[in-house]
């Protein structure tokens, strides 16, 4: 029998394989809403038990699936106690590969990952590949693997790598690691060492060459190719003048450099932004996509809601929405792209330190608003790093809060300055979850601009 945890889009998609395949599975799922009983009705079709309420390990079971479940789980750690193997989804994915199954090119990081899955795919597609964008990016991979692909652009989180033990990706990229998710992995040093199983039995090892533990992690592979906002030395890509080049893919990297894109065709236009654009140049470069595909992808590429995404112009001054900024290594990049800031910051921090973040974005910041649960901490930083800093401090957690974070925003910027929502933390002390908070800032900039 065959346990898989919970009837989320993954869990569900796992119980449905497994079962078309023929095995025993039972899923346990604490809730039992409206959704999750449609979605049992569906899957006992196919002959799968669904348990609601119950938690507990069912006796004869001989392997837990599950999605991203911590290891403290009761229900992990039964499992884990009892010998019984627990696998995630994407390991699951991995063993279900038919023959002749297309490459995997998989991907992680703190921050980037979506965007650089869907450059990635921009760019196979635009050199006749058949691509798919799975994983972490909401597709699950359990339900690919025997599509009709030429290749999968795998989007994988750190939850999902710990529980993966056997992946062996074409090739494997680390765009950067900072402090995330900690309450999950208990430690940096563990978060890091999740994120490096992407690497282990990769063919190509890619990683962030200006990142010193994406640098650190991929150290002892032997030929790895970094990317970078700098001129790239032999084995790199990188930036030269306004151009994205190639040093690594090419017949010889000492000698020779090809040009694949320039800056200009990389959107939105940030630093964070050319170096996601590189990382998926270089997953690309490794699987035979050229030049022209690369830069074409790039031009194909949309950029995914609430992320630095412009949402009006009131009165001279920007309002920019990058409610995707769930951790301090996210902000930051998005600080970075502005002059003069009017920072929204503020939910849950997860564990996350802000001294850093603060410090660095202080001379960038005319004031800050600060809502959710962890902004005292942010206010402390902003004391101790940007003391003449104007703080508004919004004490509200009503959804309705960013009616007034804009008005505070409008009254404290000056022609010229970017009102930049980039929180830092979570969203779910407050939202439904990051796309909710982003929606409810531009409809407060909408009004704004409705009474101007």
């Amino acid at each position: 029998m065959i346990v898989v945890a919970g009837l989320g889009v993954s869990g569900t998609a796992a119980a449905r394989v497994l079962a078309e395949r023929g095995e025993r599975v039972v899923v346990l799922e604490a809730v039992e809403g409206e959704r999750q009983r449609v979605v049992a009705q569906e899957l006992a079709r196919l002959g799968v038990e669904v348990r609601f309420g119950s938690m507990e390990l069912p006796a004869g079971a001989t392997e837990l699936v599950t999605t991203g479940w911590a290891p403290h789980h009761p229900l992990i750690a039964a499992a884990l106690e009892a010998g019984v193997e627990v696998v995630g989804e994407v390991e699951l994915a991995w063993r279900l590969r038919p023959e002749q199954a297309a490459p995997w090119l998989a991907l992680t990081g703190t921050n980037g990952k979506t965007t650089v899955v869907r450059m990635l795919t921009a760019m196979l597609l635009a050199a006749g590949r058949k691509a798919l964008a799975v994983g972490n990016v909401g597709v699950p991979v359990v339900e690919a693997v025997g599509g009709p692909y030429d290749v999968l652009a795998v989007e994988l989180s750190s939850f999902q790598l710990h529980w993966s033990s056997g992946l062996a990706p074409h090739a494997a990229a680390i765009l950067n690691v900072a402090p995330d998710h900690l309450d999950w992995h208990g430690s940096l040093d563990e978060y890091a060492r999740a994120k490096a199983r992407i690497f282990e039995r990769a063919g190509t090892v890619v990683y962030n060459a200006d990142d010193p533990i994406a640098g650190a992690l991929a150290e002892p592979y032997t030929g790895a190719v970094g990317f970078t906002l700098r001129v790239p030395r032999p084995g790199q890509l990188g930036v030269v003048e306004d151009l994205l080049v190639d040093r690594a893919f090419v017949a010889d990297p000492v000698r020779q450099a090809e040009e694949l894109a320039t800056l200009d065709d990389v959107r939105p236009f940030a630093p964070h932004n050319v170096a996601n654009a590189l990382a998926a140049a270089a997953l690309a470069r490794s699987a035979g996509v050229p030049p022209e595909a690369v830069r074409q992808g790039l031009r194909d590429f949309v950029p995914d809601p609430h992320r630095m995404t412009h949402v009006g112009r009131v009165a001279e001054v920007d309002y920019v929405d990058d409610s995707k900024a769930t951790n301090p290594h996210a902000a930051a990049a998005s600080l970075a792209a502005y002059p003069s800031i009017v920072w929204v910051a503020g939910g849950r921090l997860k564990g996350a330190d802000v001294d850093d973040l603060v410090r660095q974005a202080a001379p960038r910041l005319r004031a800050a608003i600060l809502i959710g649960v962890d902004r005292a901490a942010i206010a402390e930083a902003l004391a101790r790093h940007a003391p003449n800093v104007p703080v508004v401090d919004l004490a509200d957690r009503d959804t309705g809060v960013m009616d007034r974070v804009v008005t505070e925003a409008a009254r404290l910027a000056a022609p010229g300055d970017t009102v930049l929502l980039a929180p830092a933390a979570a969203s779910l002390d407050m939202f439904a979850n990051y796309p909710a908070r982003g929606e409810a800032f531009a409809r407060a900039v909408g009004k704004l601009g409705e009474r101007s």
